[in-house]
Order: structure tokens, then C-alpha cells, then sequence
């Protein structure tokens, strides 16, 4: 509606949204005058129902409707219901006009609807809301079964109500789960520790675990922050025209850790420390600070006050803050956070999501070859679309430094420019474009009809330009027709041999480098290269100095200072950091030294080669410990790649990128593959390579076994393609000398596209086959496979859920993308699951998968909590010392979480730190072996979510020795193991 309003031509209307999402900024304009001769309309939602006047509302248009927030009668998740308001909430809306002055009010039902079925009051809060926080009461009171007392209230809630409220605080841990024993009532529990903590916190169930989670593991100062955080309005603001810049911002805030609850802890410390140094002394300086980085300021103090109240409760239970300095190494700040997103998981336990495969064939030939991690794809491109590239490259000037784009019929393929020494990885401008389709941005073009354009240039001729494939280049300012296939012979002319020798010269990451050839005829061709570089007479850049703009730039070796071609990577005060096309290196370079490069010198292709070791992954130790590889792993590749010459094996050519072997030698010794002795020393493991590098391997081995005379004839050009140039620079010019006219219509885009885009679904029975959706401010709302041949499933954990009207699609809020370690779902569902059953083949031999909830009730044998169950296959092999380290793990986390004499409130600070140690060492060991858990093929058990399905003979109980003490109140219960068949 806000859309149809403000595009209503010769209306003077200014629009203005209200509802709790829009910026407090946003809200506060409703109350400005409007320009004389225009009227103020105002949107609003419930918000303004009583809390808010508006002094100059002089008519209340009501359409007597409200959302209203329930919980789903499946699901339990809250939803906002559409439905019709009560009386006494439309006589409120109907006071917002005539405050100062006479007003009307316009109800847009019929007065007999109003009479007979408009009803008088809302429904109590008791009887739609969730009663976790009132039966948490009732038993921190002791005063009997929570079913018995609440059947006094006034409104009573249904007992159906009341019993799935104690299964879910069962499921939470904050009363406690006996296991299977006869004689426990599932209509009320003991109490346990955590119910304790929880009952006395201002947060939701799922917050206060979450805190007590961070307190075990030693991150309570991040936990205490987003707890407070997610029970306030977000204070990362997205305003109305300026949505991109502000998901932009967040996912600065949030760096590779794709969570939005990092995204808070970032911003929140970055605040604190703006103001501990005093850098926000003034109202005004700490308002300009939120407007810079998109952050409400009046909202994140209120998250401020409420982390202290936080802080406070929490100390009653012997839980502080820990301030010592860490013991930093280099690898300390990745495994914190990699413990972080574990206490996440925890807390937000069976909010677990997994994705769909892309299919990679598919989408190579949507992409028709093209680089998905740098490109996108539009649709419903106009006729002779090349002639508008400059008002494209324009639409997408706020996502990235655009390329090139390829015309191909009614497609377009915008590539975005990547820089060279950036890690393999989705661009961030591929994920904003996808981020502006998201948010329905209007990609519109200025056009001239394909008839006008026939009808007035070189009579007709250029109809045939219709369906060329037209490649504009940004870099090199060129406007080309090109091949309609792209194959692997283009891509790898460069290549002459499979076996190649070379000099790396920089290192992007583990297995990622560049370097130059070293045989003779290569070293041949860069000599007379320098050789006529610096005969020139070389002319200062005529444009100023920016990223992507190829030049020639001075590199001193042996004490000579020669130039060479090199492209600009960063411009930062009066130098500029450059990368030699040529060679592979980078150097720091003043601007003033920038030189112009000619034309035919920019024609040549570069020399430097892009490789890539195939067939290999990070392992677990290394996603853990760094961003994507460790530390360890860095020192340790540099030290085997650099200072001598390697010998490469080219495996295929993807996207100009050699994935190769790579042997060193050194000394007497054989040559030693790369790959095998990073696997060997475990920080990396074996992968399978994607499509499209299997595809070129093949291609590769046809063309190698072809003569060199055939591959030379591939580069000659056709006459075709050169009458096709012609009329494409007769068209352009044209256009640019408006020969044309000026463009009379309009062509609307649709996309951007990219075919690796990642859908997700629910691992909980309930929700498995309902449609997900994750709100479009949170930073995986986009979600590109960076590795699609990669089969493991990943996994996303959300704080929140809630499902639409018809229950039909479950919304996700502040979600974080757990990192891609193989049998992270199965572990961490094992891990958190109150209850868990493992499932065995038929031959007993083996674990082939799990199912997690609140186990079944043994006098029924049916399921306690069926819509929560979460049926996992293994990729991974599990055995028997797994499932043992999980439950050490889980008994850890009892000891700092329990009560009576030997309870956490009694323990002192040198044992409750020594305690958080050993938990986080626990943790940090199930997920970091040294040797990678083997590869299977999910087996699907043959009854999925049905439990007792085990031999009790083969079921082996696992006593905690401390359960013996007292009432059986721990956190979590041990899981049975079962006996493997040798």
C-alpha cells in the first residue's frame, strides 16, 4: 500500500510507515507537519493504537483488523493470526483522531457485522500466549502440579496447554528428564538448576539457557549480550529507502561467522569501546556514530542496561563474568568463536535446519559457464541489451565493481570483479545483488524499441545482432561478440603442458596460490615483455589511480628498478597496493609512479597463473581454529610451497584457475605431494572435486591428446564474427550520438539469479515438510553454496521460529550458519538432545544414525514430545568412543550446572575456571580429531521416528556417578550406548 500511495501520480501525499520494525528515526517523522498544500497519510500497524498521538490526525481509517500474536496449536511456535479486533481496541484506534480538533473515524465493515460479530474484548493473554515464566513460578514456589494450581485462575488455560508447556521445559533442561522410568509424571517434573537460573531471569527459556550455557564454556559476556539483545528490539537499523546499505553493515559486523548473534555481540563491544575511550563523549558525536554504522542508539542502551540487570541476577548463582586476560594465541579467538556458535546450538535446541543440494550440472549450464562465485544472472533482457551496459553497470554500482557482462539472448551475465589475492569464496557483491532481488529492488531500463532501432540503422542489417552473444568488458573498454559456447580449449590456451614447473610468488591461502612458469620458453616471452615495457616512454596514468585499473607500476629486484603490468588492488592516501599480472606478487607502490599501459601492451595475456591444489578440504581442526584454515595450516603451507621451484600436475582449468597436484622436491628425496603431507598432518582432508573440474579433467585429456597443430587452429577468428563487430560498433555509435532519439520505453529485469542459491528445511518432525523462510534482516536470508560437490549436510541454528497464519511456512529470526564440518548436525544433535536413540544396520556392526527428543513413554510406548523428534542419518562414521566423548562432555557441563551441597553456587572461582577449562577442551577434542571421521552414505532407518527400536539386550546404560547423590536434577542425562556386533 505504501508502494501504490507514493507512486500515485499528481497527488501530493507524503507517506509514512509505522510499525515496530521501521527505525525509531522513521517513527519519529510521522509527527512532522506536512508540506503546505500536501496531506500526511500515515500507515500504522497496532502500535498506534493507544501508546501514540499524533496532535494533527484529523480521520482514522480502520479496516478493524489486528495481528495477533498465538501459539500455533501444531507447531506451539508463536504466530501472528490475522484476525478481527475487539470493540474496546477499535474504540482506542477511533481516539487517535480528534485529539486537538474535531475528527472522523471510518470503519470499513457494515454496521450489523459490527453488531453481531465484532467481539467485545481480545482473548486473556494466559489463554494464546506460551506459560512457560507462570509454571516456572509455580514451581520455584513449590506449591504442587502446575496443572492443579492453574485451574484456579481466573482464565484458566486449556490442559492441553498446561502438559505441552512442561514437555517443553522438559526439552529445555529446566525441569528434568528421568529417562524411561514407570512411575514419572509427565505432567510436571523436578526443577532442576537451570529451571532455578531461569525462573529468576527477565528472558525467555531459550535466553536464560543460553546464559548458563555461556557460563560452562567460558564466553558469558558474549551470551549475557545477545541474551539481552534478542529480548529488545533489534537495534541494528534497516531503514525504509536504505535496506541494502544497512544487511551490508550487519554483515560487516558479523565477519565470516555468518551469525547474526555475533553480528550483536560485534557492534555492542564496538560501542563500548567507542565510549570507553571517549570517542561518543557527546550526544550528538554518538548519534552520528549509530547513523555511520545503521545502530539505533537509544536501543542499544537499553540492551546496555539490560546486559548489567542481567549480569547482576546471575551473580546470586555464583556465575561472573570472567575479566582475566585469555592466554592469546593465534588460533584463541577462532576456537572462542567456534565455542560460541556451539553455546548456540545449545541453547537453541531443536531449532536445527539443514539444505537442499543444488544440482550442479544445472546450474553450469544456467551459468553457461560462467563463474557462479563472481557472476549473476538477469532475465527479460531487451533486444540489442549490450547498447544499455552502462545503465546495468549503474543498477549494480551499490554491490560491486562490475566486470563484465555477457549478452546472451533474453539472458545477462553480470560478473563482478574479484581480486586476485581475495580467498576462494562467493563474492560479497554476488550476495548483495541477490540481496536486491530479495527486497524486490526495481531494475529498470531506459530502451529503445527493437523496430526503431531496425527501422533507423544500416537498413535492417543489424536484426542479426538479435541473437549474437555480445561480451562487454569493463576493463578493457571493449565491446565484442563472442563464442556461444564457452569450452575448455578457450580457457586454457595458455596451457601447453599438463606438467609445468614453477615459482610461487604469493600465497592467497592453504592451496590457493600464484606463481609464474620457470621453463625456458616462459622465461623467454617475460624477458622480451620487460624488455619492451621499459623501452617506452612511459606517460602518467590520465585518470586518477582506482581498484581494478590494469597500468604499469616499478618493481625493484637485484637493486634494479624495472616496470611491469600490474593491476590496482586498494588505493589508500598516496599509495597503492598493485599485483603484477605477470609474475603474481603484490608490492606498495606511490601513486605518483602509476604509469599509462598502451593498448596493445593491455591486448596480451597475463602471464601469472592462478592454482589450486584439487581434491582437498580444510579438516575439521582447521575450520575450528581459523578463518577457514588455521594458523598452523598457513605456516606450515607457506613453509612447504615457498623457496624452491615446484613441479605441478594440471588436474583441470576452472574459470582461468589450475587445480593441480603439486610436488616439492628437496634434496636426494622423491618428489612429495602437497596434498598428502597436509592430510597427513591433519589439517586438511581428501574432498571430491566439483562438476564442472571433473568436466574440464576430461576435456583436458581429449585435448592433450590431440596434435599442437589443432590446438593452434582453435584461436583463428571467423569472418563472421568480425562483420558482427562491425555492426556492433555502428550500433553503439548510434546510440552514444543519439542518432536514436531518446530511449521511449521502459524494460523491467527480472532477477538477479544465481542457480547455487541454498533453500533450507526443518530437521524436526513437525516442521520437516513445511516451507521456510528466514526474515530478510538477518544475514543468511542469502545463502550461496561456496562448495556445492560438498555432500556433508550443514546446518543452521535459529534463536527464534514462528509460522504464518495457516501454519503452512515457519520464519526464522537471528540464525547462524554453523561452520561446514563434516557430522556437525548428528553431534551437536547428540550432544543437546535430552534423550537420544542411535540406530545400528541390521548386521549390528555399525551406527548408522540417531534420534533425538524426549524419548517414548514405556507404559504406551508412544513418543512424549513427537512434533520435536529429529530423525539423522550419518554422513560420517560414528563408534562407540564418540558416543563416550559426548557423554563425558555432557557430564562436564552437569558438574558447573547442578545443585545441593556440591552445586555450582558453593564452588570457587579457581575450580568453577578449571571446570570451564576441562568443558571447553572436551568440546573442542569431539569436534578436532586429528583424523577425519570417514565418509559413508546415509542409510535411512527403516522405521524413522519410532523409538524402541533397539535389542535391550545390547542396550548398555551409562551411570553418572554423581546421579547417585540426591534427586535426579541434572542438566542432561547420559545416553545409552549399544553394543556394536564385532
Amino acid at each position: 500500500m505504501h508502494e501504490l500511495l507514493t507512486n500515485m501520480v499528481h497527488k501530493r501525499l507524503q507517506v509514512y510507515p509505522l510499525h515496530s520494525s521501521v527505525t525509531l528515526e522513521e517513527q519519529n517523522n510521522v509527527f512532522l507537519s506536512p508540506v503546505p498544500g500536501y496531506r500526511k497519510i500515515i500507515l500504522s500497524t497496532n502500535i498506534a493504537e493507544s501508546s501514540v498521538t499524533v496532535p494533527d490526525v484529523k480521520y482514522v481509517i480502520d479496516f478493524c483488523l489486528t495481528r495477533t500474536l498465538v501459539c500455533d496449536e501444531d507447531t506451539n511456535y508463536q504466530s501472528l493470526r490475522l484476525s478481527w479486533a475487539s470493540k474496546t481496541s477499535c474504540n482506542q484506534r477511533k481516539g487517535r483522531a480528534g485529539r486537538v480538533s474535531k475528527g472522523c473515524c471510518y470503519r470499513l465493515i457494515h454496521r450489523d457485522f459490527w453488531d453481531s460479530s465484532i467481539p467485545d474484548h481480545v482473548v486473556p493473554e494466559m489463554l494464546r500466549c506460551p506459560l512457560g515464566s507462570t509454571i516456572l513460578k509455580v514451581k520455584l514456589l513449590d506449591m504442587g502440579e502446575p496443572r492443579a494450581l492453574l485451574a484456579t485462575a481466573l482464565s484458566p488455560p486449556s490442559l492441553s496447554d498446561i502438559e505441552r508447556t512442561i514437555l517443553l521445559l522438559k526439552e529445555v533442561g529446566a525441569l528434568a528428564v528421568s529417562g524411561q522410568r514407570e512411575d514419572e509424571n509427565p505432567h510436571d517434573g523436578e526443577l532442576t538448576f537451570l529451571g532455578r537460573v531461569l525462573a529468576q531471569l527477565p528472558v525467555n527459556q531459550q535466553l536464560g539457557k543460553l546464559i548458563v550455557l555461556g557460563h560452562v564454556f567460558g564466553c558469558l559476556d558474549e551470551c549475557l549480550i545477545i541474551a539481552a539483545a534478542l529480548s529488545l528490539k533489534n537495534f541494528f537499523a534497516m531503514p525504509f529507502r536504505q535496506h541494502l546499505d544497512g544487511y551490508r553493515n550487519k554483515v560487516n559486523f558479523s565477519g565470516n561467522s555468518k551469525s547474526d548473534c555475533i553480528a550483536l555481540v560485534e557492534a555492542f563491544k564496538a560501542w563500548q569501546t567507542c565510549r570507553q575511550r571517549g570517542d561518543l563523549r557527546h550526544p550528538k558525536d554518538e548519534l552520528d556514530w549509530g547513523r555511520l554504522n545503521y545502530i539505533q542508539i537509544k536501543r542499544i542502551r537499553e540492551v546496555a542496561e539490560l546486559y548489567e540487570e542481567l549480569k547482576n541476577r546471575i551473580s546470586q548463582f555464583n556465575m561472573y563474568v570472567d575479566c582475566r586476560r585469555p592466554v592469546m594465541d593465534q588460533e584463541y579467538v577462532h576456537k572462542q568463536r567456534f565455542i560460541l556458535q556451539v553455546v548456540l546450538a545449545g541453547a537453541f535446541y531443536p531449532n536445527y535446519f539443514t539444505f537442499g543440494q543444488p544440482d550442479e550440472e544445472m546450474a553450469v549450464r544456467e551459468l553457461a559457464g560462467k563463474d557462479p562465485k563472481t557472476t549473476i544472472v538477469l532475465k527479460h533482457i531487451p533486444p540489442y541489451g549490450f547498447l544499455y551496459y552502462k545503465q546495468l553497470q549503474s543498477l549494480f554500482r551499490q554491490c560491486g565493481q562490475v566486470k563484465s557482462i555477457v549478452f546472451d539472448g533474453a539472458k545477462a551475465f553480470v560478473e563482478f570483479s574479484r581480486n586476485p589475492t581475495e580467498r576462494f569464496k562467493t563474492l560479497p557483491a554476488v550476495y548483495m545483488a541477490i540481496k536486491m532481488s530479495q527486497l524486490k529492488v526495481s531494475l529498470e531500463l531506459n530502451v529503445h524499441s527493437s523496430e526503431e532501432i531496425e527501422g533507423k540503422v544500416q537498413g535492417g542489417a543489424v536484426s542479426k545482432l538479435r541473437s549474437t552473444r555480445v561480451n562487454v568488458d569493463f576493463q578493457k573498454q571493449t565491446v565484442d561478440p563472442m563464442q556461444v559456447s564457452f569450452n575448455t580449449s578457450d580457457r586454457s590456451r595458455t596451457i601447453t603442458d599438463l606438467l609445468l614447473t614453477i615459482d610461487v610468488t604469493e600465497v592467497v591461502e592453504v592451496g590457493h596460490f600464484w606463481g609464474y612458469r620457470i621453463d625456458e620458453k616462459n622465461s623467454g616471452i617475460l624477458k622480451k615483455l620487460t624488455a619492451e615495457i621499459n623501452q617506452l616512454e612511459l606517460v602518467p596514468l590520465p585518470v586518477h589511480p582506482h581498484p581494478d585499473l590494469v597500468c604499469l607500476a616499478p618493481f625493484a629486484d637485484f637493486d634494479k628498478e624495472s616496470y611491469f603490468r600490474a593491476q590496482i588492488l586498494y588505493v589508500s592516501g598516496n599509495s597503492a597496493e598493485v599485483f603484477f599480472v605477470d609474475y603474481g606478487n603484490r608490492s606498495q607502490v606511490d601513486l605518483d609512479l602509476l604509469m599509462e599501459i598502451p593498448c596493445q601492451l593491455l591486448k596480451l595475456p597475463f602471464q601469472a597463473l592462478e592454482f589450486k591444489i584439487c581434491k582437498m578440504r580444510p579438516s575439521a581442526k582447521s575450520l575450528v581454529c581459523g578463518e577457514h584454515w588455521s594458523g598452523g595450516a598457513s605456516q606450515r603451507f607457506a613453509s612447504l610451497v615457498g623457496g624452491c621451484a615446484l613441479l605441478v600436475r594440471v588436474f583441470s582449468v576452472v574459470h582461468s584457475i589450475l587445480h593441480v597436484d603439486v610436488y616439492r622436491y628437496s634434496g636426494a628425496q622423491d618428489a612429495i605431494n602437497i596434498r598428502d603431507v597436509l592430510i597427513k598432518e591433519g589439517y586438511a582432508e581428501l574432498a571430491e572435486e566439483p562438476y564442472e573440474s571433473k568436466q574440464s579433467h576430461e576435456a583436458l585429456k581429449g585435448l592433450f591428446s590431440k596434435s599442437v597443430e589443432n590446438m593452434a587452429d582453435l584461436s583463428t577468428s571467423s569472418p563472421v564474427k568480425d562483420d558482427e563487430k562491425y555492426l556492433i560498433r555502428v550500433l553503439l555509435e548510434s546510440f552514444s550520438s543519439n542518432k536514436l532519439g531518446a530511449p521511449n520505453c521502459k524494460a523491467i529485469l527480472h532477477g538477479p539469479f544465481n542457480p547455487y542459491e541454498l533453500k533450507c528445511h526443518s530437521l524436526t518432525r513437525i516442521s520437516k515438510f513445511r516451507c521456510v523462510w528466514i526474515e530478510k534482516e538477518s544475514i543468511n536470508s542469502v545463502i550461496i553454496s561456496d562448495a556445492p560437490e560438498d555432500l556433508h549436510q550443514r546446518m543452521l541454528v535459529a534463536a527464534s521460529l514462528s509460522v504464518n497464519a495457516t501454519g503452512s511456512t515457519m520464519l526464522l529470526r537471528e540464525t547462524s550458519l554453523m561452520p561446514h564440518v563434516p557430522g556437525l548436525p548428528a553431534l551437536l544433535s547428540a550432544l543437546f538432545a535430552p534423550v537420544m536413540e542411535l540406530r545400528v544396520d541390521r548386521d549390528g556392526k555399525c551406527y548408522t544414525g540417531v534420534l533425538c527428543g524426549l524419548g517414548w513413554n514405556p507404559t504406551t510406548g508412544a513418543p512424549i514430545l513427537p512434533e520435536h523428534d529429529i530423525e539423522l542419518a550419518f554422513d560420517v562414521q560414528f563408534n562407540v568412543e564418540d558416543i563416550i566423548e559426548i557423554n563425558i562432555l555432557r557430564a562436564a557441563i552437569n558438574k558447573l550446572v547442578c545443585d545441593g551441597p556440591n552445586g555450582s553456587k558453593f564452588l570457587g572461582p579457581e575450580r568453577i575456571a578449571q571446570l570451564q577449562d576441562n568443558a571447553r577442551q572436551k568440546l573442542l577434542g569431539l569436534f578436532c580429531q586429528l583424523k577425519p571421521r570417514q565418509r559413508v552414505v546415509p542409510k535411512w532407518h527403516e522405521k524413522p521416528y519410532e523409538w524402541n527400536q533397539v535389542d535391550p539386550k545390547l542396550v548398555m546404560e551409562q551411570a553418572d556417578r554423581e546421579s547417585g547423590r540426591g534427586k535426579n536434577t541434572f542438566l542432561y542425562q547420559l545416553h545409552k550406548l549399544i553394543v556394536l556386533s564385532t
